[in-house]
């Protein structure tokens, strides 16, 4: 009955103590009005089969019920109807470029680097309803995975697709990812644009200096979060490539340029990371998470309709009942 119904004065739900206090008052004052006569026989009085008699309680329990109803009405019963308007204010526009090189493959990170970054970077993408992303792939060339979109259906199925290929040449060519990042978001109306680019190795490829790359990203207000993605030492990579076309395992030294992904990220205006573990990599991306946020306005309507007079309205009924009642049916019972 009262679901969906708030109660502006809840304080007055404590007048219903006084209902047991006035049921107590009524018994011990019929006991008081009803007199006794001791006889020795009813025999010579005949007796009417009427329960009026009995039922004049009712009169009392009609005032009760009505003064519970006065107290619901106190109390002020009302429905809320509250509807919410999002203003969103123009988002940051993210592309992500994603190092796929063979070395991507190393096991330090489990399964293994690649894998542990989609993980990763996809409850990051769910994080970010309301910015757009895009998605860079490079090993030795880079190329466009996705624009940057709002669909993030779209943005999550491209990192999920994303698997180490001999299509793309091999190496890592750090300035090309970087460049080719920059040119999906040159052109954006974004109140922030942002590029996060992640690598496991150094610069040893492609025909643009990384330097020369973060130019642009300055030109264009593009900021620019570097990750260096790899366990300090060894870490079991691939090596060499069996017959069977699967790759032969061995220790290998991890080797990343931080002091290039460091000076990309400084001048750019962004921030460098270091990942070692899976663990490390999820805060990382929680992190930057946190540094780049979306301002959203919410507005919220509340439409207010009183209930409380369906409360008096019965009160006033029950009354009238008990008042006609009172001075009519019972009338030669009290």
């Amino acid at each position: 009955m009262f679901e969906g119904i708030e109660f502006l004065n809840k304080a007055f739900f404590w007048l219903f103590l006084t209902l047991p206090i006035a049921v107590l008052w009524y018994v011990l004052k019929h006991k008081k009005q009803t007199a006794q006569l001791k006889m020795s026989s009813l025999k010579g009085f005949s007796t009417s089969g009427s329960i009026l008699p009995k039922l004049r309680h009712l009169l009392f329990a009609l005032r009760l019920v009505a003064l519970a109803c006065i107290i619901v009405a106190l109390a002020r019963p009302r429905t809320v109807d509250v509807s919410t308007k999002t203003k969103k204010t123009r988002g940051i526009d993210i592309v992500m470029a994603i190092d796929v090189s063979a070395s991507m493959l190393a096991k330090d990170l489990k399964p293994n680097r690649l894998e542990a970054l989609k993980e990763v970077a996809s409850e990051f993408i769910k994080g970010r309803p309301n910015d757009r992303i895009g998605i860079v792939e490079y090993a030795g060339e880079a190329y466009t995975k996705t624009p940057i979109t709002s669909d993030k259906n779209i943005v999550l199925r491209s990192l999920n697709d994303i698997k180490y290929n001999t299509i793309i040449e091999g190496g890592t060519a750090i300035g090309m990812g970087l460049a080719t990042a920059v040119n999906r978001l040159k052109d954006s109306k974004a109140k922030s644009k942002i590029i996060i680019l992640l690598t496991d190795g150094v610069n040893n490829s492609g025909t643009i200096n990384p330097k020369i790359a973060s130019e642009l990203a300055i030109e264009f207000g593009i900021k620019t979060y570097t990750i260096g993605l790899g366990s300090n030492g060894m870490a079991l990579s691939p090596i060499a490539l069996r017959p069977n076309g699967q790759f032969q395992y061995g220790r290998v030294q991890v080797e990343i340029d931080e002091v290039l992904l460091k000076e990309i990220a400084q001048v750019t205006g962004g921030k460098y990371f270091r990942a070692t573990n899976n663990k490390k990599l999820e805060q990382i991306y929680d992190e930057i998470n946190k540094l780049e946020k979306t301002e959203i306005e919410e507005f919220k309507y509340y439409n207010y309709q009183e209930k409380f007079r369906f409360f008096v309205y019965i009160a006033g009924l029950l009354l009238l009942l008990e008042f006609i009642l009172r001075y009519t049916v019972f009338r030669s019972f009290i």
